[in-house]
Order: structure tokens, then C-alpha cells, then sequence
């Protein structure tokens, strides 16, 4: 029973990809869009350093380069761990090699296609169940309408299930290799074994074909991957602990000046119901106190005129009563 090494190693990835020439074909030609008639034959070798190491994440990302007979250039990367800025990377790495190619003398007509395969061993596209992610440069109006000198594909690993990607056999092939291979693996699955190219690459990443120096540096590989996976998950959570705190102290504090202006504004509007409330009630106090007063006054008054007439037509009465005696 064979014991088989993680092939998304940086040790083995490059074991596998960057010293066989035809297993990196096969990769590229399965994995790449690429019509029928523009298939990739033969492959040179490039440097792989163009871009500077990133302080961080800088062990997680493996890269391998190379051009074919038509001038083309591939790059083929491996990243463990996800970050935003990868995309840029990407971007930047890829128009390096594009800006590269051109020599002095030779015209634009010159510059051939770069393509950028990302095998990307992490989940960042929340949006979506695809794996597989094709980015071109198009009219946003008319989306048929390319510039095909530059192509970047993305594969999420963790999301790839082999029903779910059935056009090209090879494709689901090289993903199953990458994906369902590693230290753990007691029996490699029988399609795998039977492809002549995944079963080389199989061969390849048998821990015994490994020296002490190589198994290693492999070790040292993962160790860097989970520390950096754990810096990375400890900054996040320090990052949503703050938020969450910034948040809240955010929240009481526009929650406290929403509270008050409405309580006042509350407040002023039943204090002015209540005032008038009020001021009715001592208005109609106020008015039949007045209206006792003034009744009372006025009853004085009209009693005072009555009692005179009456006190008038009295005399007239008792005078013509002592005339008549």
C-alpha cells in the first residue's frame, strides 16, 4: 500500500508541475478554456520570480511558469490561504509577464496572451456554489465583445465535487488529485490510477520517492500554513471583537441622540396637549368665576335701577293716595 504526500505542498507541487513538462500540459490543457484548436503542445520553463514575497502569506503561495511554442505565457499558482489583495497580485503578476515579453524594436503586434491559473485552497466567493471562476476583459454592454490577451481562472478547491463538473474528464481528474489526495489517502481512487498522467503524478508524491531534506522542508510547509491560517483567524476575530465594540459604543451613542430628540419632541407635544388640557380647564374656571362676578354685578346694577323705579312709582303712589285723602 502506497502512502501518498499532499500534492498542493509547495515541495510537491513543484516536484509534480515543475519538473514534468508534459503532467503541467495536460494540467493546463484541462483546466485552461481553451478551443480545441489552440491546445498547448510544448511548454519552456519561466523564472518564477516577478512579483516581490508578500511579509505575509509569504510561504502559502506556490507558483510555477512557463510559455509554449506560440509565444504564450501560463502561470499556474497554488494558494493555500484566501486574501482580498490576491486578486490584485494576480492582476499585477500577470501584466508583469505580459509587459516583459516586449523587447526593444518590436511592436505591440508582438504581445501573445497571458494566462493565469489560480488553484486557490480556500472558499471566496460567498455569492456563489461555482468553483470555477473565468475573468476577462469585456465590453460590460456587449459581453462577447473580449480582449483576449489577458485570462485569469480561478478554482476554489474546497468547493470542487467531481458530479458537479462533468464536460472534461481531464478537468475533474487533475481536480480530484488535487483535491482527495493527501497523507490520509490509504487507497487512490481507481480513475486516478488509471490515467496515465494523474497516475505519474501519483508516483511522484509517494512519500518514499522523498529524501529526509525534502519531507522537511514538506513539513515545514504545513507548519507555515497553519500558522499563518491561525494569525489570520486570531486577527479576524480580534478585528470582529472590535468592530463589535466600536459598533455597539457607535449604537448607544446615535441611539442616545435619536432617544433624546424624540423624547423631546415627544415631550413637547403632550406638554402642549397637556397645556392646553390645562388651560381649558382654568380658562372655564377662570370664565365662571368672571361670569359670577360679573352677574353678580350686573344683577346689583339692574337691582339698584328696579329698586329706584319701584321706589319711584311707590311716592308717585302714596302721593296720589294723599291727594285724594
Amino acid at each position: 500500500m502506497s502512502k501518498y504526500l499532499d500534492p498542493k505542498a509547495d515541495v510537491t507541487f513543484k516536484k509534480v508541475f515543475g519538473e514534468h513538462k508534459d503532467l503541467l500540459i495536460s494540467l493546463l490543457n484541462a483546466l485552461l478554456p481553451l478551443p480545441e484548436d489552440a491546445q498547448i503542445e510544448s511548454i519552456e520553463y519561466l523564472p518564477t520570480e516577478l512579483v516581490p514575497k508578500t511579509p505575509l502569506l509569504k510561504n502559502t503561495i506556490v507558483d510555477v511558469r512557463c510559455s509554449d511554442v506560440n509565444g504564450r505565457t501560463f502561470i499556474v499558482e497554488m494558494q493555500m490561504i484566501w486574501e482580498a489583495y490576491f486578486l490584485k497580485r494576480v492582476l499585477f503578476n500577470s501584466s508583469k509577464s505580459y509587459i516583459r515579453q516586449l523587447k526593444k524594436g518590436e511592436t505591440y503586434n508582438d504581445l501573445k496572451p497571458v494566462y493565469a491559473l489560480s488553484l486557490v485552497n480556500d472558499e471566496f466567493r460567498k455569492d456563489t456554489d461555482d468553483f470555477y471562476h473565468e475573468y476577462k476583459i469585456c465590453d460590460t454592454k456587449n459581453q462577447d465583445q473580449t480582449i483576449d490577451d489577458m485570462c485569469f481562472i480561478f478554482i476554489e478547491l474546497p468547493k470542487f465535487k467531481a458530479h458537479t463538473f462533468v464536460e472534461r474528464r481531464m478537468a475533474v481528474l487533475w481536480l480530484k488529485y488535487l483535491t482527495e489526495i493527501n497523507e490520509q489517502t490509504k487507497n487512490a481512487p481507481e480513475d486516478l490510477l488509471a490515467n496515465n498522467d494523474t497516475r505519474k503524478a501519483l508516483d511522484i508524491v509517494e512519500e518514499s520517492a522523498y529524501t529526509e531534506a525534502q519531507m522537511n522542508a514538506y513539513n515545514h510547509f504545513w507548519d507555515v500554513v497553519s500558522t499563518e491560517r491561525s494569525f489570520i483567524d486570531s486577527a479576524l476575530k480580534r478585528g470582529m471583537k472590535q468592530g463589535f465594540e466600536q459598533g455597539m459604543e457607535k449604537g448607544i451613542e446615535q441611539g442616545m441622540a435619536k432617544g433624546m430628540a424624540k423624547g423631546i419632541e415627544q415631550g413637547m407635544a403632550k406638554g402642549m396637549e397637556k397645556g392646553m388640557e390645562k388651560g381649558m380647564a382654568k380658562g372655564i374656571e377662570k370664565g365662571i368665576e368672571k361670569g359670577i362676578e360679573k352677574g353678580i354685578e350686573k344683577g346689583i346694577e339692574k337691582g339698584i335701577e328696579k329698586g329706584i323705579e319701584k321706589g319711584k312709582a311707590e311716592g308717585r303712589l302714596e302721593i296720589a293716595r294723599n291727594l285724594l285723602a
